[in-house]
């Protein structure tokens, strides 16, 4: 049985810009375990569906600049927290973090909403998984945005991506807030780090967030690498509108919106941008990318 941490709700109290409720799903592991699934869901129910995917070492904390405004032009917005940050539920164990434990997670909560028509928006591990997510239900995808991720099938990685996978399991105390502001080109104020270190009140708290880097499927003997090229197979027949919105300012994925050009056929004759931010760009130019998924919403029926 996983030992399973839970954040206490008052770190959750008087956040910067951040008044949202949290819902709550259940998900039964395959070994049995329950974990709580934290996600936040906005808007109208009859809106058509925004999904936000956040990823590594954040939580949908990310999106709070950009909920509103989708909201306002009428959209349902969903924004999860991954299991191991936000308030979702945190397994002890580094051990109890895998991919594929991911991906099935958030594909029995995915099914348990029912959700469909959905446009996803996903960065850094929001579209490893997110991506995964598409290929395994690619009938309840409308469109897709793509900013700064991947879909690794172990055949290499940036020199920015090994200097994180240093750093991460390196540095004796991981600061999850200092790294997501050093992972912006403007910079965090002191409440904005506080609010991205509110889940973790302690190290115990960030094995997932240690863990996430290694999973990477980065080299041929790494897990995943068979699940990903077979979900490639998928996105190389998705016809819908695919958008890539990667930064400039990202060293860890540079250059890896050209697969996606190049590999799926809805990204053809799309008005794919590189915006103006650092890995996290949703902190840097939150109203780009609000444009950028009404773009999509556009062209899939407004």
């Amino acid at each position: 049985m996983m030992q399973i941490l839970r954040t206490p709700e008052d770190r959750f109290e008087g956040l910067e810009d951040w008044s949202f409720k949290p819902h709550y799903a259940m998900i039964t592991d395959a070994a049995g375990d329950q974990l709580r699934l934290a996600y936040y869901d906005e808007g109208p129910r009859d809106g058509r569906t925004v999904l936000l995917m956040h990823g590594e070492p954040s939580w949908s904390y990310l999106y709070r600049r950009i909920i509103p405004s989708l909201v306002a032009n009428g959209r349902r917005v969903i924004a999860p927290d991954l299991i191991g940050f936000g308030r979702s539920d945190k397994p002890a164990s580094r051990s109890d973090y895998t991919y594929e434990r991911h991906v099935a997670w958030m594909s029995q909560w995915l099914k348990s909403l029912d959700l469909s028509d959905v446009t996803l928006f996903c960065q850094d591990w929001g579209g490893l998984i997110g991506l995964r997510l598409v290929a395994a239900f690619p009938e309840r995808f409308a469109g897709l945005v793509i900013a700064n991720t991947g879909l690794p099938v172990g055949i290499g990685f940036s020199e920015g991506f090994q200097n994180w996978l240093t750093f991460s399991q390196s540095t004796p105390q991981f600061p999850v807030g200092m790294i997501v502001s050093r992972g912006t080109s403007r910079g965090l104020s002191d409440a904005e780090v506080a609010a991205y270190d509110a889940p973790f009140p302690d190290e115990s708290f960030k094995e997932g967030a240690r863990q996430f880097p290694t999973l990477v499927p980065i080299t041929p003997q790494h897990g995943s690498v068979a699940e990903n090229i077979a979900a490639w197979e998928v996105l190389q027949s998705f016809t819908k509108p695919v958008v890539t919105a990667f930064s400039d300012d990202d060293p860890v994925t540079k250059g890896g919106d050209v697969q996606f050009h190049k590999r799926v056929p809805g990204a053809n004759g799309q008005p794919h941008e590189t915006l103006s931010g650092g890995h996290f760009l949703q902190e840097d130019c939150p109203a780009d990318v609000v444009r950028m998924i009404e773009g999509v919403l556009a062209r899939t029926g407004g």
